[in-house]
């Protein structure tokens, strides 16, 4: 290894060995402060208040929203920054300016730079450390505007130190109970955590529960809360290779947009971000109309009802709860019909099998349970219980790359989902096997944070 690699391999294992503290610690909201961070940024200079921010949070589709966010403002013009986790291959997917993961050199710039402070503060998270690197990286690069997706829950999330100029809530569900809280209620709390004093906030269709909490926090703290009533969007057609459709908002008259990423919620998605970008116009932006539909007909948001091969279809979807999962049962009736998928499934010892695995029972053949290489995987063979009760008999395989191999070799469709973690190693066992370019794969196996 170079230099440089050498340095960012030891800046990892420094940076994620800190997890295994981590892990010992209750994941509960009192565990969760915010003033290690605050003070943290303080100490270098805030540099969060050297950008505009984008703040996004949700359960599903914050990823896409934020890609989708990033990719108008960079048509526009600006120099941007895009803050999103987990990552799927390398750490430095998380941190992306112009569109591109920073370098490993500029990795071991940062922790260098802030190797002192978080010696002084043995408080600080990992999440913490990885949150401030990257405001740092954006001002250092100097970034115009950023656009930073919450990492879990959101009033005690790390990135809830920014004061942005538009915040966007996705759709929510049920997931990470355990920390955000036992209802619909309890989570839309935390998300509505992001919500500022007299800053606009966006959200997708929610259910009348949590719209309730979202309308109560945005009256209490004078925000304008916006949402999609009386918008248009949606597709008119859709293949393996994308969708086209329209969005129009209430007033003017809209525009004509491919969107490469599948899935008819990814409209939402969509029409969400258009919203954060008019309502940046309407504070003196400039966003030309052009700059909507040639952003999002470049979005790429890998792993999320990923297209790896049309014939048979291998398909890739991190869907993690049941509502992804149903999501994800939709998609693959309209865009691959009548198809009888080989799944290769595994996920996160916190989560709910028999959840994700009922909306895509009626479309399952085969089963190989697996595990990624996460620490917090689930033991593929307690698993096997949680399949037979929906009447597939799986096969347990302990790696990734070998059951994929074994439900290529099947010959028919095959669908890799339940866990982000498990998807990336899909990714590149594919690559592996020659089916596109081999990702940037960090040299620890572990990834930290997530799905």
């Amino acid at each position: 290894m170079s230099d440089i690699e050498t340095a960012y391999a030891e800046v990892l294992a420094e940076l994620f060995g800190r997890a295994d503290f981590e892990a010992r610690r209750p994941r509960l909201p009192e565990a969760f402060r915010l003033e290690p961070i605050r003070s943290l940024l303080e100490r270098l200079g805030d540099p969060h208040r050297r950008y505009a921010v984008v703040h996004i949070a949700g359960t599903k589709g914050k990823g896409s929203t934020a890609a989708m966010v990033e990719a108008i403002l960079r048509a526009a013009g600006y120099r941007t920054g895009l803050y999103t986790s987990p990552h799927l291959h390398t750490m430095r997917e998380r941190i992306r300016i112009d569109g591109e993961p920073i370098p490993p050199a500029t990795v071991v710039h940062l922790f260098e730079r802030l190797r002192p402070e978080i010696a002084a503060d043995p408080a600080l998270t990992v999440f913490d450390i990885l949150t401030a690197m990257g405001f740092l990286a954006f001002a250092e690069a100097g970034v115009e505007i950023a656009v930073v997706e919450v990492g879990l829950g959101g009033r005690l999330d790390s990135t809830n130190v920014v004061s942005p100029a538009v915040c966007l809530i996705t759709a929510l569900s049920m997931d990470h109970m355990e920390i955000l809280g036992p209802t619909l209620t309890h989570i839309a709390f935390e998300k509505a955590g992001i919500i500022k004093p007299g800053i606009p906030v966006g959200t997708a269709p929610q259910a009348e529960e949590a719209m309730a909490v979202l309308r109560r926090v945005a009256a209490e703290r004078g925000a304008p809360l916006l949402t999609l009533d009386g918008w248009r969007y949606g597709p008119r057609e859709i293949s393996p290779a994308g969708q086209w459709g329209e969005i129009h908002p209430p007033e003017g008259s809209g525009w004509s947009v491919r969107l490469p990423l599948l899935g008819r919620h990814q409209w939402e998605n969509a029409a969400l971000a258009v919203l954060a970008a008019l309502q940046l116009r309407a504070q003196g932006w400039s966003l030309p109309d052009a700059a909507i539909p040639e952003g999002l007909a470049r979005v790429r948001w890998p792993g999320r009802f990923e297209v790896l091969r049309e014939e048979p279809p291998v398909v890739l979807d991190g869907a993690h709860n049941d509502a992804s999962a149903a999501r994800l049962a939709e998609t693959l009736m309209e865009v691959f019909p009548g198809r009888r998928w080989g799944l290769v499934f595994g996920v996160s010892a916190d989560k709910d099998v028999a959840a994700i695995l009922r909306p895509l029972r009626p479309l399952v053949g085969e089963v190989w349970l697996t595990r990624s290489r996460h620490p917090r995987a689930a033991d593929p063979a307690a698993l096997v219980a949680a399949a037979a009760a929906f009447g597939l008999p799986a096969r347990v395989r302990a790696t990734v790359a070998t059951a994929v191999e074994e439900a290529l070799a099947s010959g028919g469709p095959v669908l890799v989902t339940g866990s982000l973690f498990v998807v990336a190693e899909a990714r590149e066992a594919w690559a592996a096997r020659g089916g596109m370019p081999m990702p940037e794969v960090d040299p620890l196996p572990l990834r930290v944070g997530g799905r």
